[in-house]
């Protein structure tokens, strides 16, 4: 089964994402993540994509797409995958289709994430990642704090807060690129009658853990998180 994750960034793709990966066993396959880890290691592609990713733009397909492409083919991905990220453009989109088409797969599910702009910018300024590339917890400041500050709840390993998310003009820039590039999927993916849209917002009460509870539910019977 492959399931995908849209929204802006902010709306909390990689919390519903990582809930579902743990009580699946399926891989959260993250496209940031993936280029946060070759910058920091200074690999080429790690370099290409900084060009981008430092002014809050998409990396080109021709980065990602090959990438998405060979992890999908790894070994504990074949049962089940999360891309989280990806496809970001109809393009990506049409490529993943034809990617997954050779191995006798399609989307099954398309989880669409929506909150109010002006949370989005409060969340992303407030978030911080567990530097554990084997745990990258997510947290936010105001919302869900981890228990001792600046310290990871699971694993320990020191909370950061990366570089793209301590702008709040690049910040709105993403959100602008998302608008234009990445929203035309909800259409596409409605008439492929996979997609399901949440609000996720501290107004409504409803935040991604009941998201990612409601889904399991529906995907593999009652499974309480907590």
């Amino acid at each position: 089964m492959v399931i995908l994750m849209l929204g802006a960034q902010g709306t909390g793709k990689g919390t519903v994402a990582g809930l579902l990966s743990e009580k699946l066993g399926w891989p959260q396959i993250s496209t940031g993540d993936i280029f946060r880890k070759n910058m920091k290691e200074e690999t080429p592609l790690g370099v290409e994509a900084n060009k981008y990713m430092s002014k809050g733009e998409l990396v080109p397909d021709e980065i990602t797409v090959p990438m998405v492409a060979n992890r999908l083919n790894e070994e504990d991905a074949q049962a089940g995958a999360i891309l989280d990220g990806f496809p970001r453009n109809l393009a990506q989109a049409e490529k993943l289709d034809e990617i997954l088409q050779e191995k006798g797969k399609k989307v099954d599910l398309v989880i669409n994430l929506t909150s109010p702009k002006n949370e989005i910018i409060t969340r992303i300024l407030n978030r911080r990642v567990c530097s554990n590339q084997a745990c990258k917890t997510t947290y936010n400041l105001t919302m869900h704090p981890p228990k001792k500050e600046g310290i990871c709840d699971k694993c320990g390993a020191e909370l950061v807060q990366r570089g793209d998310d301590s702008d709040e003009a690049a910040i709105q820039n993403r959100l602008n690129i998302y608008d234009e590039k990445t929203l035309p999927l909800v259409e596409f993916y409605s008439q492929k009658g996979v997609l399901r849209t949440e609000e996720i917002s501290e107004k409504t009460g409803r935040l991604g853990k009941d998201v990612a509870e409601d889904i399991l539910k529906e995907i593999k019977g009652d499974i309480k998180i907590g």
